[in-house]
């Protein structure tokens, strides 16, 4: 997985800044690839073959290979990590699987994340995930509550 784009703060979560709703906090590409979907296989021991096969994938009726869903949902939460600094203070996560993203054999795949602050109470940010491949969201209600103070 290679990671292009930037980070960009909106606002300091420690040294006197403030942390203001609709503040895009972070916003990243991360590049997929055949060969790391088949690392996040060997990492989490999730071998089904619709992850690395055309043609189990086309058999069950998918599109073509497709990137495991918990990997999209770690990756989207990277640079939310990236940007708070620690991944002790992300308190919650959580996303629905809106659409599968397929990992072209040659081409690969770019999701691309912007993190934007949906509400801040106490201390606690909720940050909003905007996860997209080709413009079309994949995760929906994907949603960081993190620690600020």
């Amino acid at each position: 997985m290679i990671s292009t784009g930037s980070i960009t703060e909106g606002g300091s979560i420690t040294g006197g800044g403030s942390i203001t709703v609709g503040d895009v906090v972070a916003e990243q590409t991360f590049e997929l690839s055949r060969d790391t979907l088949v690392r996040y296989a060997g990492a989490s021991g999730d071998f089904n073959s619709i992850h690395y096969r055309d043609d189990v994938a086309a058999e069950v009726g998918l599109p073509g290979v497709l990137a495991h869903g918990m990997l999209t949902m770690g990756i989207a939460l990277q640079p939310v990590v990236d940007w708070i600094g620690d991944s002790a203070k992300v308190l919650e996560y959580g996303v629905r699987f809106t659409r599968p993203v397929v990992v072209d054999p040659v081409l690969g795949q770019t999701l691309t994340v912007v993190a934007k602050v949906g509400a801040v109470e106490d201390g606690i940010a909720r940050v909003d995930l905007t996860v997209t491949v080709d413009g079309e969201t994949v995760l929906g209600k994907a949603q960081a509550r993190v620690a600020v103070l």
